[in-house]
């Protein structure tokens, strides 16, 4: 008697099947309808093909459109490869290299046997795409040896491929997927057949530059962009999703209300001009307001430290390449403990604030009484980004971070964490962000520290959600393995924006490390040393990047509190000059900040003109308004006009532009 398997289900049912059984097979004989929902299976964990046969006893899931996580990956795997076969069909010659599946699509690099490809060749690609996703042709997976894989590349003239293959280790077990003639290799998984894809999903997007391998002295090589959903609808909303994007790009906006600019001269740094500087600064006073009631202390640390203070905190081996070196001919050496020489010093500009501020904490002695305390820097950091990685105030290389650095008791951590969540809660919902998700990211695999702390850290922070009631899906609560830093563990937390979007700001990091290798202590209650726990936070994470958020999140049109200008006093005729610098003058007494606009030029084209410049109000003046002490009232993206007296618009704005936390 041949030995059966036992097949876990989701609801804990258990089913025994014979060896060489599918989870497609199990899918039907649950029912024809999951059988043709079924997209892949989830087994031990782990998503694989639903015609991969079962090789033992299994916990069984089966993924459908309802996962959309798994499943939209799934799609866009197999879109990658449907392309891919497109484009040799199309374009004979042509060799592949690699294609992933990404956040919102895929792509695949080529190397084309004639010219590069362009944005003209991808409706010819679509239309091919959708003749093989209709030819409906099966997924197979099969196992090959290294030398088999090598000979295969070689003989197609696929050099590329065969390269890589002649570096895969021997001893693993290696795969190709087959559609048709067609074939990659693949460790997958992938769908049942191209015809599991809606035809109607898919756009290819744009054509890149790529080097093999992501190196400048390799071959360049054509990168074909697409994105892939489960269907039309999804489809749309994501192509209304990136129109919408490209009208609220922050760079794009910042020209219109003259924020700042970039130029060459300063690659990474930003030009902040007058406007943007009071957006700035309005957010800056805000959060000192906010740190101020929470009990932090400011602080301010030096640009430049002597190198040695970097080694001795790790930075030196694990970041050098991202620091600016003064001077810059240092030798870059990346062993741990290596020893730093030379007659003059060796100065680095601070990527980051946390060592300076364990040299604060470790002057004078430091009771358990003392502890926690809580040091905030808006601290400007240099971080030597790639230049292709810079991206308008997004991603720079000078920026300041609204930092600080906790220094707990262990008994006090878990409590300190939760109030840092609250604080950032209420932070949020402020600056106009009511949907965020927390996750948790564990221990890298290049790490300092003992398996022991890490244990203990990682730990520690999920109690600590769990005690604000945030560990649940409503909040994204998500754990993510391998994505901490190098030296502790943290709690990211991702805004999403008006149209959907996430971004990574806020984080807590749970550390042990840095007062262990800084040699920060305290004097505990039993009278002896005891090293403090510190934790790394920041809730807007930097300025210039949070700034180019709000811009995107509110297209440009701030709360009344942080825009730049609140309102501007337009005349109809020249009559009105005088009664509107007037009106100007009065509500700037009342701590408005407020323009003029007496130009010679018609109301409409006043009106189109601050609209483009995102001015919140607009109150226009003409005879009448003077003769009577009124303005009329236009907002911003309203036709309508609401006629007030001077004091009854100055009451208004004012209540409306008291920050949130003064209210």
């Amino acid at each position: 008697m041949s030995v059966m398997f036992r097949i876990t289900l989701p609801d804990g049912s258990v089913r025994e099947v014979a060896p060489g059984t599918t989870p497609a097979d199990v899918a039907l004989a649950i029912g024809p309808g999951l059988a043709k929902a079924a997209l892949a299976a989830r087994i031990d964990g782990e998503v694989r093909d639903l015609s991969r046969p079962f090789d033992g006893d299994t916990q069984l899931a089966l993924v459908t459109a309802r996962d959309e996580k798994d499943a939209l990956e799934l799609v866009r795997h197999d879109l990658a490869h449907v392309m891919a076969e497109a484009v040799q069909h199309l374009f004979p010659g042509t060799q592949i290299t690699f294609g992933p599946a990404t956040d919102d699509g895929f792509y695949y690099d080529f190397a084309p046997k004639e010219r590069p490809f362009t944005d003209d060749d991808l409706p010819a690609i679509e239309e091919e795409m959708r003749r093989i996703i209709a030819r409906n042709e099966p997924f197979v997976r099969e196992v090959w040896s290294r030398e088999q894989l090598i000979d295969t590349w070689t003989q197609q003239g696929e050099t590329f491929k065969a390269e890589w293959a002649a570096e895969l280790p021997e001893n693993e077990e290696l795969t190709i997927y087959r559609q048709g003639q067609w074939l990659d290799m693949c460790r997958g998984p992938h769908m049942a057949s191209t015809g599991k894809l809606d035809p109607q999903a898919f756009k290819l997007t744009r054509v890149s530059g790529a080097y093999w391998r992501g190196d400048q002295k390799n071959a360049m090589l054509s990168r074909i962009y697409g994105t892939g959903w489960l269907n039309k609808k999804q489809l749309d909303q994501h192509l209304f999703r990136l129109e919408e994007a490209a009208k609220r790009d922050h760079r794009k906006i910042g020209a219109e209300m003259d924020l700042f600019h970039l130029q060459s001269e300063a690659q990474g740094s930003v030009f902040w001009h007058p406007k943007g500087f009071i957006l700035w600064r309005q957010l800056e006073a805000y959060m000192r307001r906010r740190l101020d009631a929470a009990d932090y202390e400011e602080v301010k640390t030096p640009q430049l430290m002597d190198a040695r203070q970097w080694e001795q905190s790790g930075h030196w081996g694990k970041y050098r390449e991202n620091m600016f070196v003064v001077p810059d001919e240092v030798p870059n050496t990346e062993e741990e403990g290596a020893v730093l020489s030379g007659e003059g010093d060796l100065m680095a500009l601070k990527p980051m604030n946390c060592p300076a501020h364990v040299l604060i904490f470790k002057q004078g002695i430091k009771s358990y009484r003392d502890l926690p305390i809580r040091m905030a820097e808006f601290g400007c950091c240099h971080r030597n980004e790639p230049h292709g990685a810079l991206h308008g105030i997004m991603r720079v290389r000078q920026f300041t971070q609204d930092d600080a650095h906790i220094f707990v008791r262990e008994d006090q951590l878990v409590d300190e964490v939760r109030k840092f969540c609250e604080l950032l809660d209420s932070v949020y919902k402020d600056l106009g962000f009511d949907s965020y998700a927390i996750k948790l990211a564990l221990r890298p695999e290049k790490r300092f520290g003992s398996e022991a702390m890490w244990d203990w850290a990682e730990q520690s922070l999920r109690d600590a959600v769990a005690a604000t009631g945030r560990d649940t899906a409503e909040y994204g609560w998500e754990e993510l393995p391998g994505e901490g830093a190098f030296y502790a563990p943290k709690l990211e937390f991702h805004l999403t924006d008006a149209i959907g979007r996430t971004w990574q700001v806020g984080t807590i990091q749970t550390d042990t490390v840095l007062p262990e290798r800084l040699d920060a202590s305290y004097v505990g209650e039993d009278g002896n040393r005891h090293r403090p726990i510190m934790l790394h936070r920041a809730i807007l994470g930097t300025f210039e990047r949070f700034i180019g958020i709000l811009i995107e999140h509110h297209a440009g049109r701030f709360p009344l509190w942080l825009s730049p200008v609140q309102a501007v006093v337009a005349t109809i005729v020249s009559d009105a000059d005088d009664y509107a610098r007037d009106v100007q003058a009065k509500l700037a007494k009342a701590g408005l900040r407020v323009e003029t606009d007496l130009r010679n030029e018609k109301i409409n084209y006043k009106v189109r003109e601050h609209s483009l410049a995102k001015v919140p109000n607009l109150l226009v003046v003409g005879k009448r308004e003077a003769e009577e002490g009124k303005v009329a009232l236009r907002r911003l993206g309203s036709q309508a006009q609401e006629i007030l007296t001077l004091d009854e618009a100055i009451a208004m704005l004012v209540a409306e532009a008291t920050p949130p936390d003064l209210r």
